[in-house]
Order: structure tokens, then C-alpha cells, then sequence
């Protein structure tokens, strides 16, 4: 449950960061946060079904500092990506 909580966390982080950097991709700070949300948790359970490294102890019970790094890493980029795409998608409708 904490991997969870961990991997949503950093993907709403993760949505955030690449909205602010990506200005033409930006949802606005309610809509990056919401589609990093959604992509942590996917990225993290993507990792965690692969077994990918200490993701799998963190599936497990175990929270060692591998298996939250690993979360936080899988979340980040889950959110960032996903914020990414929605982004994209939503430029592509516009014009």
C-alpha cells in the first residue's frame, strides 16, 4: 500500500514538473496533477508486475530504501509521461 502511495505521489510530482517545463503541453496545475496521478499509479504497477528490481520486496511487505526510490522513480516518470501524452493529444485536437 505504501509503494501505492509513494507512486501516486511522485506521479502527480512528476505530471507537475513536465507541465512546467513543457509550457504547450501544460494541463493547467489541477489537470497535470490529476493525469501524473494516474500515470504513477500505472507506471508504479507496471514495475511492480514486471518485477522490476526492489519494487517487487516493496510488493511483498518490505519497504527498504531500493524498493522506495524504485517508487518514486516508476511514479515520476509513469506521471510525467502520461501527463505528456494527454497534453499532446489535447494540442492535436486543438488545431
Amino acid at each position: 500500500m505504501e509503494q501505492l502511495i509513494i507512486s501516486l505521489i511522485s506521479g502527480a510530482v512528476g505530471g507537475n514538473l513536465v507541465g512546467g517545463v513543457a509550457k504547450n503541453l501544460s494541463l493547467g496545475t489541477l489537470g497535470n496533477s490529476i493525469a501524473g496521478i494516474v500515470g504513477g499509479g500505472l507506471g508504479g504497477q507496471l514495475l511492480t508486475m514486471m518485477g522490476a528490481g526492489g519494487l517487487a520486496s516493496a510488493a511483498d511487505g518490505g519497504l527498504d530504501v531500493g524498493s522506495i526510490v524504485g517508487s518514486i522513480a516508476s511514479g515520476g516518470v509513469g506521471g510525467g509521461v502520461i501527463m505528456a501524452v494527454i497534453g499532446v493529444i489535447k494540442s492535436m485536437m486543438a488545431k
